[in-house]
């Protein structure tokens, strides 16, 4: 299978600032997103550490592993990058006062011959686009998450919840992390999406999947979200990651990126 990428990040319309990141590996297949948190400029400087930590070293892995790597190579290959990652924010906290208590949500996205590998911490997305059908691949790490799995709160007054943006799971808030990962089919057609709340909190599920539908160029999809978002408020930084997987090795790898 070959694939194709489009991502994009944007401040929003309430923050002069961006603690969003993104990172791709094409030749891997391996794209990385993060959404930072902390005072001052800490929240960039932890998303833009673990996007770049967890991009280079297991894209280097990856690439001398090969496509043959087991499914069980990959796995411990990942959770020990964002490992190393985790250590690396959690350390810089710990040396800086002005970085104390920065974190970042992370969800990692790794496409191989046999499949697509999810890791995820925090309440940064993941989805798959199938036949005209739009499925949350990740479960949010967040109070609100638990409040409607204890069933205390339904998914409907979630949306306006107070509390959703409160996450339980972080990058560099602890000595160690746990990574939630997971392994799904990837199938010619596929588009998946990687995006921070920015996106979410601003558009329901439908919506995006109108927009997956209306557009079939990666680009103006993921325009149109971004575009949609800041229409709807953009109370928050938003980034997003568009992959698509078509068949056959022959097809040239194609990629874009839209700043703002």
């Amino acid at each position: 299978m070959s694939h194709e990428f489009f991502h994009a990040v944007d401040p929003g319309r309430a923050r002069s600032n961006n603690e969003d990141a993104v990172a791709i590996d094409i030749g891997q297949g391996l794209a990385v997103l993060a959404d930072g948190m902390g005072g001052y400029n800490a929240g960039e400087v932890a998303s833009g550490m673990a996007t770049a930590f967890v991009c280079n070293e297991l894209g280097r892995w990856l690439a001398e592993a090969g496509p043959n790597a087991s499914a069980t190579d990959l796995r411990q290959a990942v959770k020990a990058c964002v490992d190393d990652a985790n250590h690396a924010i959690f350390s810089a906290a710990l040396a800086n006062p002005l970085y104390a208590g920065m974190g970042t949500t992370l969800v990692v996205a790794v496409l191989r011959e046999h499949g697509l590998w999810l890791g995820h911490v925090g309440d940064s997305r993941a989805y798959r686009w199938r036949d005209g059908e739009l499925l949350q691949l990740t479960r949010d790490h967040s109070l609100l998450q638990e409040q409607i799995d204890a069933g205390l709160i339904s998914p409907a007054l979630a949306a306006s919840s107070p509390h959703r943006n409160l996450v339980t799971r972080a990058l560099g808030v602890e000595p160690s992390v746990a990574l939630e990962i997971r392994r799904h089919d990837a199938r010619p057609g596929d588009t998946y999406l990687l995006c921070s709340d920015g996106l979410t909190d601003m558009l329901a599920d439908a919506a995006i999947g109108r927009m997956l539908q209306s557009h079939d160029a990666l680009f103006k999809t993921g325009q149109a979200m971004i575009d949609a978002a800041n229409l709807a408020g953009g109370r928050d930084n938003i980034s997003l990651i568009l992959i698509r997987v078509q068949g056959g090795r022959a097809r040239r790898r194609r990629w874009w990126r839209f700043w703002r």
